[in-house]
Order: C-alpha cells, then structure tokens, then sequence
C-alpha cells in the first residue's frame, strides 16, 4: 500500500495542485500576483515534496517534505487575502478557499510522517494517508464542487459546493471526537460528490467541448458513485463494526479511483474547458 499511496500523492502534488492553481483564479478578475508566482514555483517545492516520499524516514527526508509544506501554508494564507479581496462566503467561494488551505494539512503530515512521528496522536500510517486524503478529498473536491457552482445556478449546486468543506471538517473532526462523526463527514461528502457527479454528467458535460472534454467529464462522473460508496461502506463498518473494506482495498480501490477518475480526469476538462469557453 506504501508505494501506491505515494504515487498517488505525487500525482497530487505534481499535477492535481499546480493544474487545480490555474482554475482557483477568481473568473472576471486579474490573477492574484502572488498566487500565480507561486503556481509558477510550485514543481520545485512538489519535486522535493515527492522526491522525500521515498527516501527512508529521516532527516534528509523531513527537510525536503518541510519545503512543500511551506509552499502549502504559503498556499493557505492566500485564502484570507482572497477573501479580502473577494468579500464574498458565496458557496463556490467557501469551496475555493477550503481548496485553498486543505493542501496544508497534507504538507504538515508529511514533515511528521517522514520523521517517523506521531501527530496529534496518529502515527505515521494514518499520516501516509492523510496526505493523499488532503490532495484529493480536500484540494480536488473543493475545487471541482467550486467549479461545479459556478457553472449550474441553483440549489444543488451550492449543495455540493458547501458539502466539500463541511463534510471535510466533519471528518477531520471525527479523528478527536469518534468513528460517528467521521461518518456523518462521510455522508455529508458522500451526498455532496453524488450531486457533482450528476451535475457534471447532466449539465456540465452536454455543453460542448471536445470529444476528448466529455470524455473525461463522463469518466469523473461515472467514478464519484462506486469512490464515494467505498467510502461511505468504510465509515459505516468502522462506527458500527460492520464488515467493511480493509484500507489496503481502499487505497487500491477508493483512492485510485478518485486520483485518477476523478481529479485527474476532472482538473484537465475543466482546464481545457477555462481555455476553450463555449
């Protein structure tokens, strides 16, 4: 399971973040200078950050994972000058800044995993997972849930864009609190990445682009109910100690579906759509 989380991870650092940078900028507003330097600069702090997933735990390894995770709190205190900037708690805009700060949360638990160390409690495989969960459950998520709406006016829109950050806190919550609060977090993400994924197949992806476009919008679609399900099984067997799938399966499984389903697949349609408008 170690070397498939840490591909996963990479392919959040290196591709899902610094792709996902480009479509958090406010539509009908000049970039935010500082955040597209640090788009521009990201490969350099993601590199390193990958390069420690494989070397053994250490202090050559706690020092390169130290340097993604300053680029990621970097990332997160450009979410309260968004806000300045903004005004705005609309739906997409909490989505936006939840997409904002989540990276951090995976960069803080990489410098205590690489280290060997607990954090708040939770050893270094609970914090392997973490990671991965924090690019993808968070940065991803927020994103794509943000971007969704934006783009379909209306109350599920604002569902699943308001879903990502409070199932998000629900289930970081969960971690202190117990396996029930988890699972509320998972029914709340759950419920809200079903709804992007009609959202995505209903609207979004009939609106035109390239064959290629609604290719991916349909694969995103099509993987958020069986990634989300696994999910929602997992938390259900771990609050009620029903039979549920191992975190082995679920790597293999949940994670990988929604590495490569559906952020992967996601963050280039809705690059190339922000490219190419209708």
């Amino acid at each position: 399971m170690s070397v498939l989380v840490s591909l996963v991870v990479m392919l959040g650092m290196l591709v899902i973040v610094p792709v996902g940078l480009r479509l958090l900028e406010t539509p009908g507003a000049p970039p935010a200078p500082g955040l597209s330097a640090l788009r521009r600069l990201w490969p350099l702090p993601a590199s390193l950050g990958a390069v420690a997933l494989w070397l053994p735990r250490g202090g050559t390894a706690v020092a390169l994972a130290a340097c993604y995770a300053l680029a990621t709190l970097v990332l997160a205190l450009h979410a309260p000058l968004r806000l300045m900037r903004t005004r705005s708690l609309a739906p997409a805009e909490i989505a936006a800044l939840t997409a904002l700060v989540t990276p951090a949360v995976a960069g803080v638990s990489l410098v205590a995993e690489r280290g060997g160390h607990a954090l708040l409690g939770f050893g270094p495989p609970v914090l392997r997972l973490t990671v991965a969960h924090f690019h993808f459950a968070g940065f991803a998520a927020a994103l794509v849930a943000g971007l969704v709406c934006r783009a379909v006016d209306g109350r599920a829109g604002r569902f699943a864009a308001l879903s990502v950050p409070l199932g998000t806190l629900l289930v970081l919550t969960g971690f202190f609190t117990g396996d029930r609060t988890e699972l509320a977090g998972a029914v709340v993400l759950t419920a809200g990445m079903w709804t992007v994924s009609l959202l995505t197949w209903r609207d979004i992806r009939t609106r035109g682009g390239t064959r290629g476009v609604r290719a991916f919008l349909a694969v995103s679609a099509c993987v958020l109910p069986v990634t989300m399900a696994l999910a929602l099984s997992w938390a259900l067997g771990e609050a009620t100690g029903l039979p549920h799938p191992t975190l082995t399966w679920m790597a293999a499984t949940h994670g990988l579906g929604n590495a490569l389903g559906f952020a992967l697949c996601s963050v280039l349609a809705w690059r190339r759509l922000k490219e190419t408008p209708a």
